[in-house]
């Protein structure tokens, strides 16, 4: 698996669990949401990602995008 689709799987699955956080525990988890969502924003622009970089040191294949 690439580092793009491995971020990608990450991100996907914190936004659901922080959503599903949102509904039941507290209202503060979307802002952990927000947190993710402009985290893959900027990076779709800069391609910065801290992930990408964690995965590239420890010998993940990259794919185009990192």
């Amino acid at each position: 698996m690439s580092i793009e689709r491995i971020v990608f799987a990450v991100a996907g699955a914190f936004v659901l669990i922080s959503a599903l956080l949102a509904v039941t525990v507290s209202q503060w988890w979307l802002l952990f949401t927000g947190f993710v969502g402009l985290n893959l924003f900027q990076s779709a622009f800069t391609g910065f990602c801290p992930l990408a970089i964690i995965l590239k040191k420890a010998g993940k294949a990259p794919g185009t995008a990192f």
